[in-house]
């Protein structure tokens, strides 16, 4: 053979070998979002997650061949509804963002900060479902009997409530077959794994596959099955992303650990509305819920005093009446603060630059602290009007009339937008005793009991505070 043949046969050779050392290339995949990477990172390249990128086999292509199936296919219109009917969970509250209460079979992921009040607002929850069937309460966080000393303060108990501190699956599995619930309650997700998956619990594997088994018992047997979750630093649901798209409703629990108000609001609901929102009480003999939580939210005075004004925000469907409040004072600093508390901190500097630019309120050499009153959030753009009067109520010294709400988006020109459920916010308004509204043009009729004053522009909205305030001064005066 030739020089130039066995060259050619090397190269030959080498070609082959490398593209097998290719092909046997093991492959690195995200358990976040399946992210693949041909070597090993830190962090994934999609979802940004750190140490989710784990050593896989490399993909194979898998020929499947049709196969029996569960039930026939029918037409929609002959498809049973009953099994899909909500059963009240004995809180209308929480039944409102359920969308009626808990389905059959259904998956329920709680979410929220510790302390929140979750395994205090589940433990009232399964005392209630008790009186319509068994109901199987897991802890993994706590002992027996450190349960009962919380039921016995807030008045969670029943009979047929069973508690079981478990922290391995097959125990919960077995549990399910010997007390054969209605409703089970996982308090929490985390704290429970599997011998069958490496790794310690609250992992992402063990959480994965603890989940997985957890909610195809739900749907097999009918069972209405709660998981508490934890939750990350920045808010989020620990543990893999799966979970969350795997569950049918994600409910997360709001609220200020220095408040007594929690809002639950539901983030995914296969079952009813994804905007709705459940107010509650959160006090030392238990969580109640609020009908009314309008009156957390608002001061009661009998004078006016400046640098206050009511709004209507809304959340999902139901309005809720709060009071902003804004304090401007001389900055003693080379540059001026601006600190919020329930407030976009963005929004609010854009409101105070249209304040400044089109407004004529001088806020360049002054501090600026503007909050919420009863520790609620006000994010939509409806509260930007009330934010501006009362940022510019302070400043001047002039205070808003007790019996007036405002409602209205500010753009950047300085013009007031309209806003969706106007009607709604008026007619709560009305209700609560207000007699004034300063709103956009063009906002709609005015309910029953309500004065409306359209404004088109952020500059006519000042003029009116100073016109309202003179007056009612002036008729206070004897």
């Amino acid at each position: 053979m030739s020089l130039s043949d066995r060259l050619t046969s090397v190269r030959s050779m080498t070609a082959t070998s490398r593209k097998t050392q290719s092909r046997e290339r093991t492959s690195h995949k995200c358990n976040e979002c399946g992210w693949t990477s041909t070597r090993w990172v830190g962090r994934c390249g999609e979802c940004q997650a750190w140490g989710t990128v784990l050593e896989a086999g490399a993909p194979t292509i898998v020929s499947v061949s049709a196969g029996p199936v569960t039930a026939a296919a029918q037409s929609i219109l002959t498809v049973d509804t009953v099994a899909a009917e909500a059963v009240s969970s004995g809180l209308s509250e929480l039944d409102r963002v359920l969308g009626g209460g808990f389905v059959a079979g259904s998956v329920v992921l709680v979410s929220g900060e510790p302390g929140v009040g979750k395994s205090t607002l589940l433990l009232d929850v399964a005392a209630r479902s008790a009186s319509n069937g068994p109901v199987l309460y897991v802890t993994g966080e706590e002992s027996a009997s450190q349960v009962r000393l919380r039921a016995d303060r807030v008045g969670a108990m029943h009979a047929n409530l069973m508690l079981a501190a478990e922290t391995d699956l097959s125990a919960v599995l077995s549990h399910l077959d010997a007390v054969k619930p209605k409703l089970m309650i996982v308090d929490s997700i985390q704290t429970v794994g599997t011998s069958a998956v490496d790794g310690s619990p609250g992992g992402i594997a063990q959480v994965r596959e603890v989940a997985g088994a957890l909610i195809r018992t739900a749907k097999d047997r009918g069972i209405t099955t709660v998981l508490v979750g934890h939750v990350t630093k920045d808010g989020s649901v620990a543990g893999p992303r799966t979970l969350e798209h795997l569950v049918d409703v994600v409910v997360y629990i709001e609220g200020d650990r220095h408040a007594r108000l929690r809002l639950v609001r539901a983030q995914k609901n296969r079952f009813g509305p994804s905007d709705e929102v459940g107010c509650f009480d959160l006090g030392d003999d238990g969580i109640r819920e609020l009908q009314d939580p309008s009156e957390l939210f608002m001061t009661r005075r009998s004078d006016p005093v400046p640098g206050t004004c009511i709004t209507v925000a809304m959340e999902g469907t139901r309005p809720l009446v709060a009071e902003v409040q804004a304090l401007v004072d001389p900055t003693s600093q080379g540059t001026a603060r601006r600190n919020t508390s329930g407030l976009d901190s963005a929004r609010v500097a854009m409101i105070l630059a249209v304040l400044e630019r089109h407004g004529g309120v001088g806020l360049r050499t002054s501090d600026t602290y503007t909050a919420t009153v009863g520790g609620v959030r006000l994010g939509e753009p409806a509260a930007d009007l009330a934010v501006a009067l009362a940022v510019a109520s302070g400043q001047a010294n002039v205070p808003m009339p007790l019996k007036t709400v405002v409602i209205g988006e500010v753009g950047l020109s300085g013009e007031l937008r309209r806003v969706n459920g106007i009607q709604r916010r008026l007619s709560e308004a009305a209700r609560l005793g207000f007699t004034d509204a300063l709103v956009p043009c063009e906002s709609g009729q005015a309910p029953d009991g309500i004065r409306v004053h359209e404004v088109a522009h952020l500059s006519a909205a000042l003029r009116y505070l100073v016109s309202a305030s003179s007056s009612e001064t002036s008729s206070h005066q004897p």
